[in-house]
C-alpha cells in the first residue's frame, strides 16, 4: 500500500475536523469535494456566501460546514478568545473582529484554539508566513519547543534507499538562522514525525558538506556540534553527522566515510544545514525522481496547522488534511 493510501485509512478510521480557510480559490473546493467524498475528515471552510458561491460552484461540497466569518453565531466567543491571548499585543475586541475578517486563517486558528476544531490547512494563495504566524500567534508551540520547523515527506519511486524510499527532510520550509541547538530541536522533531507519519525507527542524518571532520569550517562544527546535543537529550535515537549525503543514503559509502556508524548508508530522515539546502534538495528530489513530496508539513506547534506550496495541486491540499488528520488524533 502507498504511503498515502495508509495516510488516509489512519485518517478515516477516527475522523477530524480540518479547517480550509481559502475560500478565494477553487482548489479548496476540488479538494473538498474529494476529501469529503472519501471519508477523510469533517470539513469547515471559511467564506462568505459570495466566495462559496464563485469558487465552490460545480463542486459538490455538502457534507461540509460552511462559516461566514461576518455572520457567525459563534463569532463573539472567538473575539474573546483572540483578545484574551493578545491583549497585551495592543488586540481590541474591534481589531479582533476585524483581522478574522480580513484574514481567515486567524478564524481557523481561533476556531482550533476553542475547540471547535482540530487542525487547519491553508497556503494554496498564501505565503508560509501568512500561514505560521496566526499559528504562532494563537496557538503557540508545544512545550518546551522553542520554534516551528517543516519538513516534508518525500516518496520517492523504485528506491530501495531510506525506508523503501520514503523520507522526512528537514527544514525545508521555515527556518532561515539555524544554529546548533535549533538544528538539534530540528532534527529530534523530524525524527518523532518520521516514526508517527511511517510508523518505523527513525534513523537521522546531520548532513553537511563535510563526513566526520573531512572539512574545516564554522559550519560544519555547527553540525557536529547539533549531533552532541541531539545524542545528549536523546540517547536512544539513531542519529549521527556531520555526513555528507552520499554517506548518509549509500551503504558502501557509508562505510567508507564513516565507519561504526549507526546511520551512515541507512538514514531515512535527512536534517540539511540551511534553509537553502532543504528547499533546494526537496525540489531537486520531487522534480528529477519523480518524487512524491507531502508538505511542507510544519511541527513544533501545540496543535497541527500546516502549510501548502502556492503551485499546489487539489491533490495535494487532500494529502496534506490526510496528515493533518492523523496528527490531530495524537
Amino acid at each position: 500500500m502507498a504511503f498515502l493510501d495508509t495516510i488516509k485509512e489512519r485518517a478515516k478510521a477516527n475522523k477530524k475536523t480540518i479547517v480550509l480557510p481559502e475560500s478565494m480559490d477553487k482548489r479548496t473546493f476540488a479538494a473538498a469535494e474529494q476529501i469529503l467524498k472519501e471519508g477523510l475528515a469533517n470539513l469547515i471552510i471559511i467564506g462568505t456566501p459570495e466566495e462559496i458561491a464563485e469558487n465552490g460552484a460545480g463542486y459538490d461540497i455538502s457534507g461540509a460546514t460552511i462559516v461566514d466569518p461576518f455572520n457567525d453565531p459563534n463569532k463573539q466567543k472567538y473575539v474573546d478568545k483572540f483578545v484574551e491571548l493578545r491583549s497585551k499585543k495592543g488586540v481590541t475586541p474591534e481589531i479582533a473582529a476585524k483581522t478574522m475578517e480580513d484574514d481567515y486563517m486567524y478564524y481557523a486558528c481561533l476556531m482550533c484554539k476553542c475547540g471547535d476544531a482540530d487542525g487547519a490547512v491553508s497556503g494554496a494563495c498564501h505565503s508560509t508566513g501568512n500561514t505560521i504566524r496566526p499559528a504562532l500567534q494563537l496557538l503557540k508551540t508545544k512545550p518546551g519547543i522553542s520554534s516551528v520547523s517543516g519538513y516534508f515527506l518525500m516518496e520517492v519511486p523504485n528506491c530501495d534507499l531510506g525506508e523503501n524510499g520514503l523520507f522526512v527532510f528537514a527544514d525545508c520550509a521555515v527556518n532561515t538562522d539555524f544554529d546548533a541547538p535549533k538544528l538539534a530541536e530540528i532534527a529530534e522533531l523530524s525524527a518523532e514525525s518520521f516514526k508517527m507519519l511511517v510508523g518505523k525507527e527513525p534513523k537521522v542524518a546531520m548532513l553537511s558538506y563535510s563526513s566526520k571532520g573531512s572539512a574545516a569550517h564554522a559550519d560544519v562544527t555547527k553540525v557536529a556540534d547539533a549531533v552532541k546535543l541531539v545524542k545528549e537529550k536523546c540517547p536512544d535515537l539513531a542519529v549521527d553527522g556531520e555526513l555528507q549525503l552520499d554517506a548518509a543514503l549509500v551503504e558502501s559509502v557509508g562505510q567508507s566515510k564513516a565507519p561504526g556508524s549507526p546511520v551512515a548508508g541507512k538514514a531515512n530522515t535527512l536534517v540539511f544545514p540551511s534553509l537553502e539546502a532543504g528547499n533546494i534538495g526537496y525540489k531537486l528530489v520531487q522534480r528529477l525522481a519523480k518524487a512524491e513530496a507531502y508538505g511542507p508539513v510544519l511541527q513544533g506547534l501545540s496543535m497541527p496547522v500546516n502549510d501548502l506550496s502556492r503551485g499546489c495541486f487539489a491533490e495535494d491540499i487532500v494529502g496534506v488534511v490526510a496528515i493533518t488528520a492523523v496528527q490531530a488524533q495524537l
